[in-house]
């Protein structure tokens, strides 16, 4: 009897995968509208968590573009690229600019702040997710799971913090008297959209 061919291992590394293959989010197809506000996806945009110390913000906003904010719940924001003030030394960038590669990452600022010395990015692209909060409820709709002071003279447009939907955390940043994007999790993003959708039908809002 024929010795029985050997196994070979399947090549993961070098599988072919479709380059029209997409990544898909949890929410999409999901909408929300009514006469108070409306829910809507984010779609792609390319996201770094970056650490810097006092000593690097120069030459970071010279790759970037424009000066990081650093005062508490501030954010800055330049040719499509924004940077929201987490604490002391941290910042979520947001790159609306960003076009997917083939596995779904950013390329655009990585490159850019390649170079600069003392300093620690991650991308995130992949683990957050975005939804805008607009209409004349939305402060109300936001602020029934946030524990913040979201009045506008308290939090005002610009403004940007991480902090908690209910019992999701979340980075919210106001970007217009009537308008939040809220990023979170892609794990929490069914839980957050069905909390912000049972919100706005809530009699108060």
């Amino acid at each position: 009897m024929p010795d029985p061919a050997p196994i070979v291992p399947a090549d993961t590394a070098s599988a072919n995968v479709s380059p029209a293959v997409r990544r898909l989010s949890p929410l999409d197809g999901r909408y929300a509208g009514g006469p108070g506000a409306t829910l809507t996806p984010l779609g792609f945009r390319g996201r770094l968590s970056l650490r810097a110390g006092p000593g690097a913000l120069d030459a970071v906003g010279a790759a970037i573009g424009f000066a990081l904010p650093t005062r508490p719940k501030s954010s800055a924001t330049g040719d499509g690229v924004a940077a929201l003030w987490l604490g002391p030394d941290e910042w979520l960038l947001l790159d609306n600019r960003a076009i997917p590669d083939g596995d779904g990452s950013p390329a655009t600022m990585s490159a850019a702040l390649a170079g600069v010395p003392g300093i620690s990015i991650v991308d995130v692209s992949h683990r957050n997710l975005g939804i805008v909060v607009e209409g004349p409820a939305a402060e109300a709709i936001v602020a029934a799971g946030c524990p913040q002071d979201l009045r506008l003279r308290s939090f005002p447009v610009g403004a940007a913090s991480r902090t908690v939907l209910s019992k999701a955390e979340i980075v919210l940043w106001r970007t217009g008297e009537a308008r939040f994007e809220i990023e979170c999790w892609r794990s929490f993003a069914d839980y957050v959209w069905t909390f912000l959708e049972e919100a706005a039908r809530a009699p108060s809002v």
